[in-house]
C-alpha cells in the first residue's frame, strides 16, 4: 500500500515495512511471547488482512483554517489525525479505509464546506460502512442542533445517498436510521447483522469473517455454549449453529438490542441474551446474588459444566479472577483476545487445567503494532 502520509500520520506506525514484513514481525513477536505456553508441535495460524481499504469504520477530527479572499477570512476545513508526535496533521485522504469511505470523504467535506449551517462548530466525523455500500455518517458538534440544521442535513443525505446522525452534548439527532445492515459469508453460509451507531463493531469486516470461520473450523461442536462479552452477537449467532443452546451475556444495552435483532435477521432461536457483566453472571451462577433480570431465565437448564463450552472475548483488560476461575470449569474454552499481554497472563492460569489445541493471530489492524489472537483450549 502506498500512502502519502506514511511517516507522518500517527495511525500507521509500521509504515516502513511491507505488509509481509510487518506480518512476519508480529508473528515472530507473538511466537516468542507465547513460546512457553504453546505446545512445540502446534503451529500458529495467521489470518491476513487486505493490504489497503480494509477498514469499514473510521473517525476523523475536522480541522478549520482560514484563507484570505477579497479582504475577507474564508473558513476552510480538512480532515485531521494526530501525527507521530501527537500534533495535528491535516489530511485529504486515507488509504486504509474502505473504498466507499475513501470515495465519500472529499465529497462530504466539499458539501459541508459550502454550507455554513452544517459547518458551524463541527469538530468530528465518524464513518460506518457496510460491504454492501450502506453508509452511516455521524457529525459531531460543539453546539446544539436545531431545525435549520436538520433541514440542511436531510438535503445532504439525499445528495450523497447516505444516512446522517447529528451529535452534540446530550443530543442525538437521527434523520433516517441509526444503523447499517451488512451480510457476509462464513463457510458459504450468509449471516446478516445490524450495526448500530455507538455500538461496538469489528472494523475489518473481511478479517472478522475469517476470525469467525477459524473458530467454527477449530472447535468441538455439541452440547451447550456460554458466551461472555457477546456484543451484538458477532460470534454468538454463527456459533449457535454448532451448539444445542447458547446463553450469552453483555453489559451494553445497545449491543443487547442489536443481538436480539440479529437473531431475528438470521432466524436463530436457540440463544438467550442476558444484560449483565461477567462478574454479575458469575455471582448469579454461583448463587451469590439474585438478579431480577434473571427472573425468567433458568440458569440450571443450560447445564454449564465440564461437558459444556465457554466463549470469551473480553476487553483489553482481559479476564478478571472470577471469570478465569469460571472458565476453568468448562470442557472447552474459546478465547478471542484484543490484547496479547493480558491473554498471556490469563493463559498462565488456564493452561494449569487446559491444553492449548489451536492458536491464531488475526491482523485486524494492518500497519500498526496491534494484533488480535484466538485460542481454543480443552481440559487436560
Amino acid at each position: 500500500m502506498n500512502c502519502s502520509y506514511f511517516g507522518k500520520c500517527g495511525s500507521c506506525t509500521l509504515y516502513d515495512k511491507t505488509y509481509e514484513e510487518q506480518l512476519t514481525y508480529k508473528y515472530d513477536r507473538e511466537k516468542e511471547r507465547f513460546s512457553k505456553l504453546i505446545p512445540q508441535d502446534l503451529s500458529m495460524d495467521i489470518i491476513k488482512s487486505e493490504e489497503s481499504n480494509f477498514r469499514n469504520r473510521a473517525e476523523f477530527r475536522i480541522w478549520k483554517n482560514f484563507i484570505s479572499q477579497d479582504k475577507n477570512e474564508i473558513p476552510t476545513i480538512s480532515y485531521a489525525m494526530n501525527d507521530l508526535d501527537r500534533n495535528t496533521l491535516e489530511i485529504d485522504n486515507c488509504s486504509i479505509v474502505s473504498k466507499n469511505i475513501a470515495t465519500l470523504m472529499p465529497k462530504l467535506l466539499a458539501a459541508i464546506q459550502k454550507n455554513s449551517i452544517l459547518l458551524t462548530k463541527l469538530f468530528s466525523c465518524e464513518f460506518l460502512n457496510a460491504t454492501s455500500g450502506d453508509m452511516l455518517i455521524t457529525l459531531i458538534y460543539h453546539r446544539k442542533l436545531d431545525e435549520q440544521w436538520i433541514g440542511e442535513a436531510q438535503k445532504l443525505e439525499r445528495e450523497l445517498n447516505i444516512n446522517i446522525i447529528g451529535r452534540s452534548r446530550k443530543q442525538k439527532v437521527i434523520l433516517s436510521k441509526d444503523y447499517i445492515q451488512d451480510t457476509f459469508e462464513v463457510n458459504s453460509t450468509p449471516f446478516t447483522f445490524h450495526y448500530f451507531e455507538g455500538g461496538f463493531t469489528q472494523p475489518n469486516t473481511k478479517v472478522n469473517a475469517k476470525m469467525i470461520q477459524w473458530v467454527l473450523n477449530n472447535i468441538q461442536a455439541g452440547g451447550n455454549l456460554c458466551e461472555l462479552y457477546c456484543g451484538g452477537g458477532n460470534f454468538t449467532i454463527p456459533l449457535s449453529t454448532q451448539f444445542d443452546k447458547v446463553l450469552a451475556t453483555e453489559i451494553s444495552k445497545t449491543s443487547i438490542k442489536a443481538a436480539k435483532i440479529n437473531c431475528d435477521l438470521n432466524s436463530v432461536s436457540n440463544i438467550e441474551f442476558i444484560r449483565m457483566s461477567s462478574e454479575e453472571f458469575v455471582e448469579a451462577l454461583n448463587d451469590v446474588r439474585e438478579f431480577r433480570r434473571l427472573k425468567d431465565v433458568d440458569l440450571k437448564s443450560y447445564h454449564l459444566n465440564e461437558e459444556s463450552t465457554i466463549f470469551v472475548d473480553p476487553p483489553r483488560a482481559g479476564l478478571d479472577d472470577t471469570t478465569r476461575n469460571l472458565s476453568q470449569r468448562f470442557k472447552q474454552i474459546i478465547y478471542i483476545s484484543c490484547n496479547p499481554e493480558t491473554l498471556y497472563r490469563d493463559l498462565e492460569t488456564l493452561t494449569k487445567t487446559h491444553e492449548i489445541k489451536h492458536f491464531a493471530i488475526f491482523d485486524q489492524f494492518a500497519y500498526t503494532n496491534h494484533i488480535e489472537c484466538g485460542v481454543v483450549l480443552t481440559q487436560i
